[in-house]
């Protein structure tokens, strides 16, 4: 369901002489509302005549969108990035198929009415055999082409003249470094599950980083194990994602939400979501009747803060139940099945701050949660879901989105619907099971009498994180060469003064200094933005 494609009309234009390749293109679709244009070049670089320059360039104008004219072109940029990242990743996959093949230079064209044999042989240069030797032919060095990676970041980025044979070579001594550190192989199988050599090596060595850097603070092996997944086993990006995630962790005091949190009224009363036995993985299953919801009641009762307050809640709950799954199932049970039911959504839930505060909860839960959607099953879709599946969808990982299993109608019923993932005995009585359902119903307004925010309020940006008022710490952004300056009251005598802090990037230095009197005065702010001085 929703728009699987998009037409656009592209002009390719090659000039063999000159050596470029011109690729235009602009959309066909939608574009009474979205104007698309796109533009690559590949050219001789100017450095060298052996290697290829790459531009690319586009525009997007945004003529109207139901006044949701922002959110769509974030989600355009987005999704562009995300287009861009997939072309370098195919530029790669053919190069390497190139190498793989043994083939490291690829002569280039020449004009056939320019040629002229050489003495001595009755090849022209354009019939030299590409298994030939450099040796083998005269003048080889400025007519060929040498594949060569386009991004320094790929793991197996290719230098100049490399090899199929030594870039092997690399790839084995750099997977035998990989593999030293192990662990107990029952121990894998019990808690983390299936792991090859090499990804084993990255957690181990991730889990080591931590020990160094985080001084005992150190997340679970299957905690860390979901972020190094998350991100292909890539360590460097994993554990990117990691420290930020544990920083926010102890910012917002998310560590005590289940203790500490207590659903408000109307969120007891009116929120349809609640956690319903295992699916047949033994996964924990959570129902949320999303389209029986008053969104718009919710929202103006709770603030956006209200409701990602309750999903985080949600997504602890899960990861406590998965902890208990591995228990008592005797394997490793990592993410959770959620059941969303669509029955009743309309256009009204297509309302602008309920958009907002949606797309809100998938940065911050993919951010933070990753990896532990094992499946989530859409049930009862509507026809104006692809509206909404078409502006949240690209802000949804893909890795994600291949987890979603969407049902219109009764689909659901048919072979390949819920009876696939869940026991008869618990498919929920009001999607035609037997089992008794604990969840709200829906279906009703959100009484007036809860509402505590008007909808210019909720249209706006929040002035300062979430839960930023129950927790100790402070976020701070140092720039380099300049203090960040923090004024500690002592109040009585003989007081110890204790510090905790977080390194997201870099590295820093800081020290205690004691004033015999009160301090009266203010940091002086230097002319670099956001920089503290101390006097």
């Amino acid at each position: 369901m929703g728009v699987e494609h998009v037409f656009f009309i592209q002009k390719n234009s090659l000039d063999l002489r000159k050596r470029t390749l011109k690729i235009e293109a602009r959309n066909e679709s939608f574009s009474s509302r979205v104007v698309i244009n796109e533009r690559c070049q590949y050219s001789v670089h100017p450095e060298s005549p052996d290697w290829t320059f790459f531009e690319q360039d586009a525009s997007l104008d945004i003529k109207s969108f139901f006044g949701l004219e922002s959110m769509v072109e974030k989600i355009a940029i987005k999704q562009y990035t995300a287009n861009i990242k997939k072309g370098k990743h195919i530029m790669d996959h053919f190069i390497q198929m190139l190498l793989d093949q043994g083939i490291t230079h690829v002569p280039r064209w020449l004009d056939p009415q320019k040629q002229l044999p050489q003495k001595g042989t009755n090849k022209t240069r354009n019939e030299t055999n590409l298994g030939e030797s450099d040796d083998q032919v005269e003048d080889e060095t400025d007519d060929v082409v040498r594949p060569r990676s386009v991004s320094g970041e790929s793991e197996n980025s290719l230098q100049l003249g490399a090899t199929a044979a030594n870039i092997k070579q690399q790839l084995k001594a750099q997977s035998s470094i990989e593999i030293d550190g192990k662990l107990d192989a029952e121990y894998i199988r019990r808690y983390l599950g299936e792991l090859t050599p090499v990804e084993e090596s990255r957690m181990v060595q991730l889990r080591q980083w931590l020990h160094e850097t985080h001084k005992g603070k150190i997340p679970k092996d299957f905690h860390i194990l979901r972020f190094l997944r998350a991100r292909d086993f890539n360590l460097e990006k994993g554990r990117d994602m990691l420290v930020h995630s544990l920083a926010w962790r102890k910012l917002h005091n998310i560590d005590r939400l289940l203790d500490t949190y207590e659903a408000p009224e109307v969120i007891q009363k009116y929120y349809a979501g609640g956690w319903h036995y295992n699916d047949k993985d033994g996964r924990p299953m959570y129902i949320l009747k999303l389209g029986e919801m008053d969104i718009k009641g919710l929202i103006k009762s709770g603030g956006e803060e209200g409701i990602l307050k309750q999903v985080l809640a949600v997504n602890e709950e899960g990861l406590r139940r998965c902890q208990w799954a591995t228990k008592s199932k005797g394997h490793p049970v990592s993410a959770c099945t959620c059941i969303v039911d669509l029955e009743g959504l309309s256009m009204r839930h297509l309302w602008r701050p309920g958009i907002k505060t949606l797309l809100r909860i998938i940065e911050v839960v993919e951010a933070n949660y990753p990896e532990t959607m094992g499946r989530l099953l859409i049930v009862r879709a509507p026809r104006v879901f692809p509206v909404l599946w078409t502006l949240v969808s690209p802000f949804i990982d893909e890795n994600t989105r291949q987890k979603f299993m969407i049902y219109g109608g009764k689909d659901y019923l048919a072979p390949g619907g819920l009876g696939d993932y869940v026991d008869e005995q618990y498919i929920p009585d009001f999607l035609g099971g037997e089992c008794y359902c604990d969840v709200y119903e829906g279906g009703q307004h959100v009484p007036k009498s809860y509402y505590h925010y008007h909808e210019d309020q909720l249209d706006s940006s929040p002035t300062e994180p979430p839960f930023s008022s129950e927790s100790l710490y402070q976020m701070a952004f140092v720039i380099k060469e300049w203090p960040h300056e923090l004024h500690l009251k002592v109040d009585e005598r003989g007081s110890v003064i204790t510090w905790d802090f977080d390194i997201l990037k870099g590295a820093v230095t800081f020290t205690v200094l004691r004033c015999r009197s009160p301090l009266t005065s203010e940091p002086h702010e230097h002319h670099v933005h956001g920089a503290a001085g101390m006097f």
